[in-house]
Order: structure tokens, then sequence, then C-alpha cells
């Protein structure tokens, strides 16, 4: 029986298995559900802490796990505001790191990338971008 199952997993035959991977690979985690309209949005309402240094936006970070996220909690907007005019080197976080309302396209790569697919309420983990290291809480998507 070893033989068979080491036979059925070689070249030609893995069809099923093929298409499994192709399901499993589109989406990392909860992203890629088209059925929560995450991705298919044309507009996303977001906030966002901006750092240079690794260290700044992971001490940003958690700020925001020790309130609420290690909870299982969402970060209310206020309170992520205050986060933001604390940490982020954006101009934006003088105004608590309100980004308002943007279509896709008109942010780089990486931070597009999240933006659009981060379900509102939620806050996005730590990435990097060109610009720097970021963390967005999505507030909204509409088309």
């Amino acid at each position: 029986m070893g033989k068979d199952a080491k036979a059925a997993g070689g070249k030609g035959k893995g069809k099923q298995a093929g298409g499994s991977e192709e399901n499993t690979s589109k989406g990392k985690g909860k992203a890629g559900k088209a059925a929560d309209g995450l991705g298919t949005c044309t507009y996303v309402k977001a906030r966002h802490i901006l750092c240079e240094k690794q260290g700044k936006i992971n001490e940003a970070y958690k700020k925001l796990q020790d309130g609420w996220l290690s909870n299982g909690d969402k970060v209310p907007p206020p309170e992520f505001a205050k986060v933001a005019s604390e940490y982020s080197e954006c101009p934006s976080g003088k105004k608590g790191g309100d980004l308002g309302w943007f279509p896709r396209g008109k942010m780089a790569g990486p931070f597009q990338e999240v933006a659009f697919n981060t379900p509102v309420g939620v806050t996005s983990a730590p990435f990097k971008s060109t610009h720097g290291y970021h963390i967005i809480l999505s507030e909204g998507r509409k088309n």
C-alpha cells in the first residue's frame, strides 16, 4: 500500500491535489473569501500608523495588543487614533492616522493589498512597504 500512495502523489496523476493547492494558495488566512466582499470593493476608509523603524511599529502594535487584540477585541477607532498620534511618523498621525476614503490604485503595493483585504473593524498586523512599517485599521468599504 505504501508504494501506491507514493505513486498517486507522483507526476501526472495528482489532479485532485493540484486542484486543492489552487484553492489554498489564493488567500492568506481570512483574505480572499469573495462572499464577504473583501478585495472586490473600490474604496476603503482606513486609519494607519507609519513608523520608519520596525522596533517602533512593534511598540505601537504591542500597545494595541495589550489593550484589545490579545483579548480578541477590536480596537475602537478613537483608541487607535490615540496610538497613531503618539507613534505615527506620517502627517496623518496628527489626525489619528485617518486617511479617509481612498480608491483602489491610489496606494502603493503592499499598503493597498493589506488595506483592501482587511475586514472592516479589523486591525492588520504590522507590515513593511517602501515607506516604512505600517499597521492599518479598516473602517469601511464601498464600491
